[in-house]
């Protein structure tokens, strides 16, 4: 066999490894209000201010929390991950166990990655995390141990940056300088062409788009027990042409996305030049 060629699953969290949004889970009912109220308050301070949504739900986290005399630190953050409502055949760690068995039997070298509007620090709290390269999400500063400020937003169109970083080998927020720099592609540790792409909605769009444009590929996943308008705008990421298949968000051997997956790791692998496993 040739050369064990880098390859990378890159994810969205809310919506496509778990169910709805992380701080639904414990924040918004600790700090004394219902999904509806606080995302509905982040919509109407984002209109008011002219404001980007994420900047504000992470503001709005910080201000309620100081009005519970409860600030936010770190390890707090991580607790409210921790029950995260993990979709079917992850929390075990099986689908990246298997996967990865799969690509390297076909002589890919595969590595996850998460790109996610969500909070960085929940997102750490959950069972899965030790199975990710790289996890680049929003964060906050902290002073004193306590959340003082938003660091890092990531919003639907800054998540396609996180493409090129992984693309250059750039595994930090900050170096952005090195994300400008020309770099020629087969000196790029991870081509576009080998990157996978799974996210659930909306704040996808760009980066599926971008992917398939850079000749990547990208899948449209969801939950059967999402509203119809929710599953609406899975069907438009097919009709649009950003998503190239779409799955249930079914993680467990033999589902339709595990099918797709090893489908299109055994086609990364053809193309460049690698022997099939039967």
């Amino acid at each position: 066999m040739s050369e064990v060629l880098r390859t990378a699953i890159i994810y969205d969290f809310d919506g496509t490894l778990a169910k709805g949004n992380l701080q639904e889970t414990s924040f918004i009912p600790k700090v004394g209000m219902t999904t509806k109220d606080f995302w509905g308050e982040v919509k109407a301070r984002t209109r008011q201010h002219d404001a980007d949504e994420i900047l504000v739900y992470m503001h709005l986290m910080l201000q309620k929390s100081r009005e519970m005399n409860a600030p936010i630190t770190v390890e707090d953050l991580r607790k409210h991950g921790k029950d995260a409502p993990l979709f079917p055949g992850l929390a075990d760690g099986s689908w990246f166990n298997r996967i990865n068995s799969f690509a390297s039997d076909n002589g890919l070298e595969l590595e996850h990655y998460i790109v996610s509007s969500g909070i960085h620090e929940m997102i750490e709290g959950c069972a899965i995390r030790n199975y990710f390269h790289r996890i680049f999400a929003s964060k906050f500063i902290y002073e004193n141990d306590v959340a003082a400020w938003p660091g890092v937003g990531i919003n639907y169109t800054t998540k396609t940056q996180y493409l090129f970083r992984i693309n250059k080998g750039i595994d930090n927020h900050w170096n952005n300088e090195a994300v400008n720099q020309f770099k020629p592609q087969q000196d790029r540790p991870i081509p576009f062409d080998r990157m996978i792409f799974l996210g659930d909605g909306d704040t996808d769009i760009p980066t599926m788009k971008m992917l398939t444009y850079q000749g990547g590929h990208s899948v449209a996943v969801y939950d059967h027990d999402r509203s119809e308008r929710d599953l609406a705008k899975v069907h438009r990421l097919i009709s649009d042409g950003r998503a190239d298949f779409v799955a249930p968000a079914s993680y467990e051997e033999k589902s339709q996305l595990d099918i797709i997956i090893k489908g299109i790791l055994g086609r990364i692998a053809r193309k460049h030049g690698q022997t099939l496993r039967e």
